[in-house]
């Protein structure tokens, strides 16, 4: 195989769990985006670290993310926040990190079910903002996203402040 030929490298793994409205899935029109891969949740056989090398868990809680996390691969639960949480016990021994505080988000949440965390983000959201984090933004991520100018507006400091790299803005 060519070095022309070789897959891109993985910027994240997205976990979508089964049962998820389409309608409301923010990162479902990044299917087949070189460097992304999805997957099927709940996984077909049980998950250990090695099935993601190098890779981060965004997971709420967790120690934030930064410009020392740059280069290695993203996991991404893509679910309800009252799923997301139980989905993460699926994925043990695999480093978490969050996305720093401040981050808003623009999507509109209206559970009925349960209360949101105060620092949820979209799912593409989540990942515009650990890739940016990480010298890697890409405005490009959030082309079919209905709240991308809020979004971006929202956290416009937040973004001047990310490492240079080298994302598309």
């Amino acid at each position: 195989m060519s070095r022309e030929d070789a897959a891109p490298p993985v910027l994240a793994w997205v976990a979508v769990r089964r049962g998820e409205a389409a309608s409301k899935c923010t990162i479902r029109p990044l299917r087949g985006r070189p460097g992304l891969v999805f997957l099927r949740y709940p996984p077909p056989a049980p998950v250990a670290a090695g099935d993601f090398p190098g890779a981060l868990l965004l997971t709420p809680g967790a120690p934030p993310l930064s410009a020392a996390d740059a280069g290695r691969p993203l996991l991404l639960l893509d679910a309800s926040w009252r799923h997301a949480r139980s989905m993460a016990r699926a994925y043990p021994g695999i480093e978490t990190r969050s996305i720093p505080p401040g981050w808003r988000t623009a999507y509109p949440r209206r559970s009925k079910v349960s209360e949101d965390p105060a620092e949820g983000l979209a799912t593409v959201e989540a990942l515009h903002a650990a890739l940016a984090v990480t010298g890697r933004r890409d405005d490009t991520l959030l082309a079919h996203y209905r709240w991308a100018a809020d979004f971006l507006r929202l956290n416009a400091d937040l973004l001047l402040a990310c490492p240079p790299g080298g994302g598309r803005a």
